[in-house]
């Protein structure tokens, strides 16, 4: 079995899988740093945790309670945010490789440091245990130039501002559970509080909406989209850089417009901001369908994920509607799972020896 951590800002998750990728229990503890909840399969309790260490270790006992001792695992796996343009697959954690991800910190301060957290923790408490991990941006790294370099000085490329695309995991884990039945050229929509489309054309990632941040491509639960860089340096001096920053992460998109960012909420309220909010989320993702299209050269099917792909249908309907000048297109839905795509990355990685 393997052991899958996604280590967040306030939270631990965790995810067993056997060797047949079938989820084998799962679990979190949230409020890390404070007063929370651990919750393994059905069990839930109310837990203080100092930190993602301490957090790990009261996981840790929860499962070997619960009959999933840390010897019965292969090796464990982690979900890295950002690989930069260094790690594009998935690696074994071997000093090198932590080194190159620490190295990254700065293109996503506020997600691999907690990422890296859980992997050094669970180097402290077992050494000999494989650890293993897989990155968001990693799925993207087959765009060709034209779609990842912004026209800006190569000064500015060379420290890294350029096209990432996020999501990543997601997308893959698309991909594999498509197998041979794949379309050709497939239009993939992640919609959640962060959303972004893909262009995949033979299985690989040609273009994606997120660029060097989540921040950039469609319209998001708290975050904007694209917005036009004069109108952020504009924002800036008023609001100075970090309260913009925070703005246009936490409080823009659907929570801007309607003053919620519940898509189930939204499409429940009958008033004209709500119905405003919710098409302004279908026009901007079809809108950028449309370059989607352009950069694999055709389109054969669409397929939606995550939390408002999955279970709102009336927003994937009126996509569906403004993307009806393509023609009648096959609609798939499919399953958000990022922590079962990390398992498949792992297991593939062992079976190599690496």
């Amino acid at each position: 079995m393997i052991l899958v951590l996604n280590a967040g800002s306030s939270s631990l998750k965790i995810e067993v899988f056997d060797e047949d990728l079938t989820s084998v229990v799962a679990g979190s503890v949230t409020n890390l740093g404070t007063r929370g909840e651990l919750k393994l399969g059905e069990t839930a309790s109310k837990v203080d945790t100092r930190d993602h260490a301490h957090a790990l270790e009261l996981m840790l006992a929860a499962l070997a309670e619960a009959g999933f001792p840390l010897s019965s695992f292969a090796a464990a796996a982690h979900r890295i945010v950002h690989g930069g343009a260094v790690m594009t697959a998935p690696a074994r954690l071997r000093p090198p490789v932590i080194a190159t991800i620490e190295s990254v910190i700065p293109l996503a301060p506020l997600h691999n440091p907690n990422n890296l957290a859980g992997v050094y923790a669970l180097q402290e408490m077992a050494p000999e245990l494989p650890q293993y991990c897989s990155f968001g941006t990693a799925f993207h790294a087959t765009n060709p130039q034209v779609a990842t370099r912004y026209a800006i000085p190569q000064t500015h490329h060379d420290a890294g501002i350029r096209r990432y695309g996020f999501h990543g995991l997601s997308y893959a884990n698309m991909v594999a559970d498509f197998g041979d039945a794949l379309p050709e050229h497939l239009l993939a929509f992640h919609l959640g509080n962060g959303a972004s489309l893909c262009a995949i054309k033979d299985g690989k990632s040609i273009a994606t909406s997120m660029g060097y941040s989540p921040l950039s491509g469609l319209t998001m639960g708290t975050r904007s989209g694209d917005i036009d860089g004069a109108a952020v340096l504009r924002m800036s001096k008023s609001l100075g850089e970090d309260e913009t920053d925070r703005m246009l992460n936490k409080t823009s998109g659907l929570q801007a417009l309607a003053g919620e960012n519940n898509m189930k909420t939204l499409l429940e309220r009958e008033d004209d901001a709500a119905k405003f909010a919710v098409e302004h989320f279908c026009y901007w993702a079809a809108r950028h369908a449309g370059s989607a299209v352009v950069a694999m050269g055709g389109i054969d099917a669409v397929a939606f994920t995550g939390g408002i792909g999955e279970n709102a249908a009336p927003v994937r309907d009126r996509i569906m509607e403004l993307l009806s000048f393509f023609g009648s297109l096959p609609v798939h839905v499919i399953r958000a799972d990022e922590e079962k795509q990390i398992a498949r990355d792992a297991f593939a990685l062992i079976a190599e020896g690496r």
